[in-house]
């Protein structure tokens, strides 16, 4: 199981970095530009992904207060996306610091609008790389709609391919 997380959390750190690398080279009026989506535009989905990436390594490490950052509009969007790239390799560092896949079978209790929910470690860690692999795709989609013609692939097929 662990080796599988892992390849499954460098995967996410390679499609993520891949993804970011286009980002940063958008207009703030692109990164902001009004899109019918989940989030409605790229900087919201962005910060989305950070967010969710964020409080959920902070879950893992079983932070009494995990905090929520994805709703900070105002942060510069370069220092969101480094800080996006910093928890996806902290999420790959957490699996590498795992003893067995025993640890990965511990079950962690969160809270979410007040509600508690129980999760295996592995289940949140496919959660965190399948919300990501969501979000990828529609950043794909609203970058076409930004007028981006030159968008990388992500597909965990293309991961192996080098």
């Amino acid at each position: 199981m662990k080796e599988s997380l892992l390849q499954y959390a460098n995967y996410n750190v390679w499609a993520n970095n891949r993804m970011i690398d286009t980002l940063l080279k958008l207009s703030p009026a692109q990164l902001d530009m009004d899109i019918n989506s989940s989030f409605n535009t790229i900087r919201k989905t962005v910060l989305h992904c950070l967010g969710a990436e964020y409080i959920w390594l902070q879950r893992l490490q079983l932070a009494e207060q995990p905090v929520w950052i994805g709703d900070e509009l105002d942060k510069p969007f370069n220092i969101a996306c480094t800080q996006w790239q910093q928890a996806s390799k902290d999420l790959l560092e957490f699996i590498n610091a795992q003893f067995d896949d025993k640890a990965l079978q511990h079950v962690i209790q969160y809270y979410r609008k007040k509600q508690p929910f129980k999760l295996q470690v592995w289940q949140v860690l496919h959660h965190v790389f399948n919300h990501n692999t969501y979000h990828r795709g529609q950043l794909v989609t609203m970058l076409r709609q930004a007028g981006i013609n030159k968008i990388p692939g992500t597909d965990f097929s293309s991961f192996f391919q080098g």
